[in-house]
């Protein structure tokens, strides 16, 4: 199917407080092993990122807007996706490294029709503050259980 994009915008209540990410990416069916370069997220699901590169931070969180929805991803692909990453995009002054985990579960949802994972940003006006909510996961990045 290609490439597609995703365009993530946020603004809080009032029109306070904003988030903005585009981000490119395509699934590929994993036919020949493993794609190089790549990163398993849950059983079959691999993640690619652009040969650019990426802060760390972005990486580890798209890296986590697929895993909330890999369960669901392996599923419905049980051969297994590659997901090709081909670039994140966002301005400054609107982005936190979060919002990339938000772009993936966006693109996901819209290229596979995948249930929501519960991934959701609210602005806290009174505190200048994001607050991001993960649906089971009450803990991104740790090991212990939900």
């Amino acid at each position: 199917m290609g490439t597609q994009v995703f365009k993530l915008r946020y603004r809080g209540a009032a029109g306070t407080g904003g988030l903005a990410a585009n981000l490119w990416a395509e699934s590929i069916a994993i036919e020949y092993g493993i794609p190089p370069n790549s990163m398993q997220i849950h059983k079959k699901v691999r993640l690619g990122l652009p040969a650019s590169g990426l802060h760390w931070k972005d990486a580890a969180w798209l890296a986590f807007g697929v895993f909330i929805k890999a369960p669901a991803l392996s599923e419905l692909l049980p051969d297994g996706t590659f997901i090709h990453i081909s670039s994140l995009e966002y301005p400054l002054s609107d982005y936190r490294s979060e919002a990339a985990a938000l772009a993936m579960g966006g693109w996901l949802h819209e290229r596979f029709d995948i249930e929501s994972s519960g991934a959701a940003v609210t602005y806290e006006a009174a505190r200048n503050h994001f607050a991001f909510t993960w649906g089971e996961t009450a803990h991104p990045f740790s090991d212990a259980p939900h």
